[in-house]
């Protein structure tokens, strides 16, 4: 079977499915997406990973294994999506030390989290993303992706405070704020922070 290298395209707020986060990745050579539901932490981690401006006061568990893994000369090469049963997605990671390779079972949201870290490519088959992909003209999204993590909106019911407007907060609160949500490790916070600065500058 041919692999079928992916990016990462974004992450967006699930309105399906309460405090969960869809992950959506897309094919390098190809218009199809595969959009994958992850959970919130692993969500923080990638957003984390693909802003590096913002670097947390204490590992996460990604940067943790990450860390370990060097120490001990293990690298992650690449990532494979390599099954889809009852819609969950099963990846391996493809690791090497001292040029012997080995296959880990991992879930799929903390292989991309991984992924990251190490600069590994992410693959999976030809017949999972003609099962599972999604499809459509170049410059569209689907409706249930098109808004980042960063920019997500409140769910009902949440309590998350909202980040200032920006006719309330200047360019120099906006970066206090930022430092503010690093050290207290609110990463969501700081992501949407971050991302309020950018479209600013």
């Amino acid at each position: 079977m041919s692999l079928v290298r992916l990016n990462i395209k974004g992450i967006s707020y699930s309105q399906t499915q309460n405090g969960a986060y869809a992950l959506l990745l897309s094919e390098i050579n190809g218009n199809r997406q595969l959009p994958i539901v992850i959970g919130a932490f692993e969500a923080q981690s990638i957003a984390i990973a693909l802003e590096k401006e913002i670097k947390p006061p204490r590992p996460l568990t990604h940067d943790l294994f990450r860390t370990f893994a060097e120490r001990f000369a293990i690298k992650v090469k690449q990532v494979i999506i390599h099954k889809l049963v009852d819609g969950i997605f099963y990846s391996s990671l493809i690791c090497e030390r001292d040029k012997i390779e080995e296959i880990i079972d991992a879930r799929t949201s903390d292989s991309i989290a991984l992924a990251l870290r190490f600069d590994a490519p992410i693959f999976t088959y030809k017949n999972i993303l003609d099962k599972a992909g999604i499809q459509f003209k170049p410059g569209s999204s689907p409706n249930l992706f098109d808004a980042k993590l960063t920019d997500r909106e409140k769910t009902p019911g949440s309590t998350e405070p909202s980040l200032s407007s920006p006719s309330q907060a200047s360019i120099s609160d906006l970066h206090k704020q930022l430092d503010e949500a690093v050290k207290n490790e609110d990463y969501e916070k700081a992501a949407r922070i971050r991302d309020e600065i950018s479209k600013r500058q």
